[in-house]
């Protein structure tokens, strides 16, 4: 068994701003935390309070569960995983998603544990053999760094940051600690874009990614 590592949890966030970022509704992460799936480390009352390292479990879930990786099955690989990996085994833990082919032919969704010289352990503990590599979770990081979910159909999207460390995590301004929710509101007017201009020094191109990147997150908060 390997080392657990001691992290302390980063950020602040509520459920709907934990959902900003994972790409699902702020109810769903008071589900998921309430069921096992994910944590909320920073406060378990009421409110829930979640950290960065709780949104990037929760990024995780959603990228399994779209993957066709039923919740019971991730709920018992989180309760397996935590024992060795801590207190966010799915981003902690080298998990890809897999392919497990059947007997008749059919097809599930399934998690394994990625080994150093490439080998798989299926978590669900089905025959090794019809094991197929889909994926790497751990691009998640970058994505979340980078602004959550939004940020995946976004890729050329360069000024947008979340540091744990910073604004509490909130997603900011590359560099600065100026929200990009705040940048995106003042952005849809002359007059807001001028005080951008004038006062926080921002280019263009700093106001447009804001924009863009706020109106992904509410079209995915208007679907979610």
């Amino acid at each position: 068994m390997g080392e657990i590592r001691e992290l302390r949890p980063r950020g602040y966030y509520l459920a709907h701003e934990a959902g900003w970022l994972a790409g699902v509704s702020g109810d769903r992460i008071g589900q998921w935390a309430r069921r096992g799936y994910i944590r909320s480390s920073i406060s378990t009352g009421v409110p829930r309070v979640y950290s960065y390292q709780d949104v990037a479990e929760a990024m995780v879930v959603h990228e399994l569960e779209g993957g066709g990786v039923p919740l019971p099955a991730i709920r018992r690989a989180v309760q397996e995983l935590r024992e060795e990996y801590g207190d966010w085994p799915l981003t902690e833990a080298p998990l890809v998603t897999a392919r497990l082919n059947g007997s008749g032919g059919d097809q599930a969704s399934a998690l394994a544990l990625e080994h150093a010289d490439g080998g798989l352990t299926d978590l669900h503990r089905q025959p090794r053999h019809g094991l197929l590599p889909l994926g790497d979770v751990r691009r998640i990081a970058r994505d979340l760094r980078r602004g959550g979910w939004a940020v995946r159909g976004l890729p050329d999207l360069r000024s947008i940051e979340v540091d744990p460390d910073r604004l509490s995590g909130r997603p900011a301004i590359s560099g600065t600690r100026v929200p990009a929710e705040l940048v995106a509101q003042l952005a849809r007017t002359e007059a807001g874009q001028k005080t951008l201009r004038s006062d926080y020094g921002f280019t263009a191109q700093q106001m447009k990614d804001a924009t863009v990147w706020w109106r992904a997150v509410e079209e995915l908060a208007a679907v979610a």
